[in-house]
């Protein structure tokens, strides 16, 4: 399939040929929402924890008698009715993490893409060359690109100041194309990607699974250990 190619001034460079396995994947919203819920799991550090009456310090001895008193029988003022008492049913430390096979990240992955390609939310440009590396500057492009809201920006080949430069515009996030991920693709309304970005990308996620390939790696360590 093609798209269009577009300069920093969002000047159309004629199109470019691009893999359909990769930009041009069926939609799958089941396998998106199980892949990108997995990863926002993943974020989770599962540290937060309360003490129950157990774990409390301090009432080991009965506060009062048990009849006599007139008021209510206790057996700690560590209770989860007293204050400073243990909490019912608290939270505590433990992990939210979700396994997800590579296949299907690399699958969900293709379909987030294809997906943004289908609503002509991804822009290709050809090169992110500025004469001076300013915050202005950033926002000057993507001001040119005409971008509102949110954008990715895979800007692969670009120089590494741009990235810090980047970083001051609250709505813009700058990865590498090999970090490409589910979340960060359909987070954000806007994706911008360079050339090398968008080859690079290719390169890792647009051939297809192959098993006889995957065969043929296994024979050839079997006859090095051999």
């Amino acid at each position: 399939m093609k798209i269009r190619l577009l300069d920093i001034d969002g000047k159309s460079l004629g199109h470019i040929e691009v893999e359909d396995h990769l930009f041009g994947a069926a939609s799958n919203q089941a396998l998106v929402h199980q892949v990108v819920v997995a990863q926002q799991a993943n974020a989770r550090q599962g540290t937060v924890g309360t003490k129950n009456r157990a774990a409390v310090a301090g009432g080991g001895r009965k506060p009062w008698r048990q009849k006599g008193t007139g008021r209510a029988r206790h057996g700690s003022i560590r209770s989860p009715i007293w204050k400073g008492g243990g909490v019912v049913f608290g939270p505590s430390p433990r992990s939210y993490r979700q396994n997800t096979p590579k296949r299907m990240k690399n699958a969900a992955l293709r379909a987030s893409i294809s997906s943004k390609v289908r609503d002509g939310d991804l822009i290709v440009i050809d090169k992110f060359e500025l004469e001076e590396i300013k915050t202005k500057n950033i926002a000057n492009v993507l001001k040119s690109l005409k971008i509102q809201g949110s954008v990715l920006l895979v800007a692969d080949g670009a120089d590494p100041a741009i990235f810090k430069a980047a970083r001051n515009i609250s709505n813009v996030k700058l990865i590498p194309s090999f970090k490409l991920n589910s979340l960060d693709v359909l987070s954000k309304s806007k994706i911008i990607m360079t050339l090398d970005a968008v080859r690079k990308a290719e390169s890792i996620w647009g051939l297809p699974f192959s098993r006889e390939k995957d065969a043929v790696d296994v024979e050839l360590i079997d006859e090095d250990i051999k």
